[in-house]
């Protein structure tokens, strides 16, 4: 075994996680779309040609634009632009970490439930509008690793979050990491610099909740269906009192303390071998709490921990040690920090999480590649 160790490379699993991991994302989006699903598909659909402004409406809108132009149907148009920020994401991820030298400890956070797992165990987490954000996050981060964020980038970057709010509020949430970011790469404090990324986010948040009107003004679904778009369900049949819905199923929801515990208890002991540890931790709390907004506005508690995850695994390839090499990996050896480290990836790929509901079951990466297929082969046969 310590032979196995010694020749184990963790940078090569982290690539091909990512090839894996975005063919997955790219074409499990490809079938939401085509099968125009009102969750997916249907929220790049809201537009203001129903009513007029409202959040998330910009992305609906520019598609409609896009096809008055060139005649093309709404799905390919969307899931176009979806591959694009889907592979933009995956390419500075991949420039951001190739230099850096990988360890089993980062790569355990990959195999996380919340992590990029988190898209093989659910895949309704795929060709969402938080892919925008978490674009504009690896292109920022890598940017600040390479010392090549000028001023102009810099204000391309706070004029994409402006955007990226009309296209999904959720940006608003996610801020904090953009400023830990900055702090961890200047180790210094920059109020000023600190307000352009506020402001980015926080005008479009107060346009939209003093002039913003309902997703669904009444003949979203009828625009839709004259542009070739039939919806069945999603947001825009969406009329539930989601703090009702979550009290309806508080079982299913206090589950999320037992992934969301694990989870903190991973990022605890990862933050053990790490220079400001403490520091970063108060940071990383402060940027939690700074989304708890949404765990009571909305019931997706999975997908908010997801976000968070994927946020962090891009924040701390920053952590990383740089290297000459684009296969630079440390080398392992038998002792308590390896056994610690690969129970926790054994546990993280048996359960999973779910978006909304069923916070924590042992339905995860191990069940639905080595027995669920044979269960449904059973039923077949």
């Amino acid at each position: 075994m310590k032979k196995a160790l010694y020749y184990f490379n963790s940078k090569i699993f982290i690539y091909l996680i990512i090839i894996a991991t975005a063919l997955f994302a790219i074409i499990f989006t490809y079938f939401h779309n085509i099968r125009s699903d009102g969750y997916i598909l249907g929220d790049w659909l809201i537009n203001y040609q129903d009513g007029g402004f409202k959040r998330r409406g910009l992305s609906g809108s520019f598609f409609f634009l896009l096809q008055d132009l060139s005649g093309a149907s709404l799905h390919y148009l969307v899931f176009g632009f979806q591959v694009i920020i889907i592979i933009f994401f995956f390419y500075y991820y991949f420039k951001l970490i190739r230099y850096k030298e990988a360890t089993f400890l980062y790569l355990s956070l990959l195999l996380s439930s919340l992590g990029f797992v988190g898209l093989f165990n659910c895949v309704d987490y795929v060709g969402k509008k938080e892919f925008i954000v978490f674009f504009l996050f690896a292109y920022f981060v890598y940017q600040l690793d390479q010392n090549t964020l000028s001023r102009l980038k810099e204000y391309l970057i706070c004029f994409g979050l402006f955007l990226a709010m009309f296209f999904h509020e959720v940006t608003l949430f996610f801020i904090p990491y953009f400023l830990i970011a900055l702090y961890l790469k200047t180790k210094k404090i920059e109020y000023k610099r600190y307000f352009k990324y506020i402001l980015a986010v926080f005008i479009p948040a107060i346009i939209i909740v003093l002039f913003g009107k309902e997703i669904n003004e009444g003949r979203s679904l009828s625009i839709l269906k004259d542009r070739g778009v039939i919806l069945t369900k999603g947001i825009f049949f969406w009329h539930i009192d989601e703090r009702q819905y979550i009290k309806d199923r508080i079982c299913e929801y206090l589950l999320y303390v037992v992934s969301f515990g694990f989870s903190v208890f991973h990022l605890w002991f990862y933050l053990k071998y790490q220079k400001s540890r403490k520091i970063l931790s108060i940071a990383l709390v402060m940027a939690f709490l700074f989304s708890l907004p949404l765990f009571y506005l909305a019931i997706d508690w999975g997908r908010w921990m997801y976000i968070h995850m994927i946020f962090i695994i891009v924040l701390f390839a920053l952590l990383l040690k740089d290297s000459e090499s684009s296969l630079a990996s440390e080398k392992l050896i038998l002792d308590q920090k390896f056994w610690i480290t690969f129970f926790i990836i054994i546990i993280s790929l048996i359960y999973r999480v779910e978006m909304s509901g069923r916070g924590f079951t042992l339905e995860g990466f191990f069940y639905r590649t080595l027995i669920a297929p044979f269960e449904l082969l059973n039923k077949m046969i």
